[in-house]
């Protein structure tokens, strides 16, 4: 099994310096992607987009993840040529995450629709019509939806590499879009959200969702943020390869361990090395 290792990072503006330096350490240390969560509404957060441009300059090699994007904030043709402009600068190291909205009371405050959650599922899945018109290559986009409209507009740049859309997915009927319509899955694992119990049958409402269109369901990548290891680091590799074998996530977004860039470094210098073995 392929597995890749990154960091799920909060884009905490009450320490810039820190939220940088656990960043560029990713990179340093050899860590495949970082993950960073999007909540417009948060006053303690940094804005996600502006984060990942300015983290896209200064490092080198870690792919950058949208981990996911709040969708009602962000209109999609706007998010299409975002994207794809930093994937231009950075050198085609994005990965976009989306999700359909949560927070309904700070997304409205900000001037964001209030939506159903029928609404919300509708309206993702018109903006991936509209993120996929916007990098496949034609000279004009025209799209007209519910919720999004696109009256012929020049899209431009194009990416430097495919852009995988993951979309932050929990429901059937989400999980069902997911496997018909996107490059990945990207749920969270622990707290609240998917527990190791839940997981098999989300994976199954994935592939139903990818046959039903044809598609291989191996084509989707499967991704998950990790929100509670257990123990000291030293344990972790063996925990992260059951999440990998028994779960079947191979690409696995960490919470950093401390506030600091030393568990970081561990996480690049000494998990990741025996992760790859156990899992080979």
């Amino acid at each position: 099994m392929d597995v890749k290792l990154g960091i799920f990072v909060v884009p905490d503006a009450t320490d810039p310096a820190g939220t940088i330096d656990r960043i560029v350490t990713a990179d340093r240390v050899g860590l495949d992607l970082i993950g960073v969560q999007d909540h417009p509404y948060q006053r303690r957060f940094f804005d996600t987009w502006t984060l990942l441009a300015y983290v896209a300059g200064r490092t080198e090699r870690v792919g950058l993840l949208s981990d996911v994007i709040n969708l009602p904030l962000r209109p999609p043709a706007v998010l299409a040529k975002s994207a794809a402009s930093l994937d231009v600068l950075s050198g085609g190291r994005v990965e976009l995450g989306i999700g359909a909205g949560a927070f309904w009371e700070g997304v409205e405050a900000m001037g964001g629709p209030r939506r159903s959650g029928p609404e919300s599922v509708d309206a993702l899945e018109e903006a991936i019509a509209i993120l996929r018109g916007f990098w496949s290559g034609d000279r004009s986009v025209r799209f007209e939806g519910e919720h999004y409209r696109v009256a012929g507009a020049k899209p431009g740049p194009a990416p430097a590499h495919p852009i995988g859309i993951w979309v932050g997915a929990y429901r059937p009927r989400m999980l069902r879009l997911t496997g018909r319509l996107a490059d990945g899955w990207l749920p969270s694992l622990g707290g609240d959200y998917v527990s190791p119990e839940d997981a098999p049958a989300m994976h199954a409402a994935v592939d139903e969702g990818a046959r039903a269109a044809g598609r291989d369901p191996a084509e989707i990548e499967r991704g998950a943020n990790l929100l509670g290891l257990e123990g000291d680091v030293a344990g972790w590799p063996e925990q992260l390869a059951g999440i990998a074998s028994e779960l079947g996530f191979l690409t696995l977004l960490v919470s950093p361990p401390d506030a600091g860039t030393d568990g970081i470094r561990r996480l690049g210098e000494e998990v990741a090395p025996r992760l790859r073995e156990l899992v080979a």
